[in-house]
């Protein structure tokens, strides 16, 4: 990362701060707050390779993150077989490592989401194929892996639910009873009905709603005759949950497919039933991959679209950023695209302080809405305001493939966006191995 880009910046807004300007000029007044700087960056992983799927901020005024790792060597102390295990970092306020956990077993294990819990300790959860070292049951393929940690990463229980094929868990939350509820997806043709599961298709949403001590209470399945996956889930005002995906089916459970994957999102109430569900997009591949909540019991869904027809009205290029926020009831408030000419992705959203949006994915695009890039595919971080405008955009990365997964905005205001990368010349962050874990702070 040339740091001499910020500085830049920050003249510019200098510059404007000393000749004045006027009160009224929303976006000016935001380019002046947001400077793009780097308060810092940092590389984490051994010589294979590694990812972050997700970060919190901790209650001591830290970050968690969590991903995957492959390396046995670097960061990594604690295992020695070259194959996925989850992979817990606990970072301090200035990103300083003070411990690493890697979680798993000789299978392929891949971490993606962590929240604190209100004890204090952390639920971690991904996909398992393991059935020893830490995992104690596999019923075959990957099975959602549901593993309680306290506050030091130290196991408690873990606990895994799954059928014959691919069962995987993407999103979990705790919910209002202080047990948990995940979404994610079930392959429903290798369950072979069992649990009363009658088949679907290829694959279905998948709720599943556990109490404190990780035991099922009850699941559901959601979809039609093709494929159908959930990334994330939020719990409704009401009690109920929230869950968004995808679908490329136009049957059973889905009633208004617009034309291969559509974003799909699917409300339930407190028990699991259907209340109602909706499908937005074009004809092209559109996916949704996290939400946030926003006022009046709205929601605001974010992914890609390579559409540019149906509910796509403004395709800037290959692959975008969209955006759309619904109400309680699943009907369109708002809908926006943001990108350049190349593939552009969103994968997370946070609320911000100002009851705007800050959303990161990644852009190999140098035009459009962005003013330049570093290098195939860079970090990208956009911020909204509560009606869907663009109020800044910056990029980060280096000479290769940088791709973020997950954003938060801190009680501090700062930001902080997690992902991937195998660029060698970021500044401060040196490259480590195949694939390194890579975590910014932006002030």
């Amino acid at each position: 990362m040339k740091l001499k880009n910020f500085k830049s910046l920050i003249v510019v807004c200098s510059i404007i701060i000393l000749f004045g300007c006027s009160n009224d000029d929303n976006n000016n007044s935001n380019l002046i707050a947001f400077q793009g700087e780097i308060d810092w960056m940092k590389t984490f992983g051994g010589s294979d390779e590694e990812s972050a799927r997700s970060v919190i901020e901790t209650s001591d005024g830290g970050y968690a993150v969590f991903g995957f790792t492959k390396s046995t060597d670097g960061d990594i102390t604690d295992k020695t077989v070259n194959v996925n295990d989850y992979w817990l970092l606990k970072l301090d306020a200035e990103g300083n490592l003070q411990w690493n956990k890697t979680i798993g077993g000789s299978g392929d294990d891949q971490g993606q989401e962590v929240i604190q819990t209100q004890d204090n300790g952390f639920l971690i959860t991904g996909y398992s194929m393991s059935s020893d070292g830490d995992a104690s049951n596999n019923e075959g393929f990957h099975d959602n892996w549901f593993v309680k940690l306290d506050s030091s990463g130290n196991i408690e229980w873990e606990k895994s639910y799954g059928f014959a094929g691919h069962d995987h868990s993407y999103s979990v939350i705790q919910t209002q009873d202080g047990g948990y509820f995940s979404a994610g997806f079930l392959d429903i043709t290798a369950s072979g009905g069992e649990g009363g599961l009658s088949k679907h298709g290829v694959g279905e949403f998948w709720g599943q709603k556990l109490n404190a001590n990780g035991e099922l209470e009850w699941r559901n399945f959601f979809g039609g005759s093709n494929n159908d996956r959930s990334y994330s889930v939020l719990q409704a005002n009401d009690g109920g949950f929230v869950l968004l995906g995808a679908t490329e089916s136009t049957d059973f459970d889905i009633t208004n497919n617009n034309g291969s994957y559509d974003f799909w999102v699917v409300k339930i109430n407190a028990e699991g039933e259907l209340v109602w569900q909706k499908a937005f997009g074009g004809s092209g591949i559109d996916i949704a991959y996290e939400a946030a909540h926003s006022d009046n019991n709205s929601y605001v869904i974010v992914g890609q679209t390579i559409s540019s027809d149906g509910d796509i009205t403004d395709n800037h290029g290959d692959s975008d950023f969209w955006v759309i926020k619904i109400n309680d009831s699943g009907n369109v408030l708002w809908k926006k695209s943001f990108g350049g000419p190349q593939f552009d992705v969103a994968r997370s959203i946070d609320v911000t302080n100002d009851g705007g949006f800050v959303i990161a994915g990644a852009s190999k695009s140098n035009s459009g809405d962005l003013d330049n890039n570093y290098g195939d595919n860079d970090f990208w971080v956009i911020k909204i305001d509560n009606s869907g405008n663009l109020t800044w955009q910056k990029n980060f990365g280096g000479d290769a493939f940088d791709f973020a997964y997950d954003i938060i905005e801190t009680s501090r205001g700062e930001l902080v966006v997690v992902g991937e990368s195998n660029s060698t010349n970021l500044e401060g962050a040196p490259n480590k191995g195949l694939l390194d874990l890579l975590a910014i702070k932006i002030k």
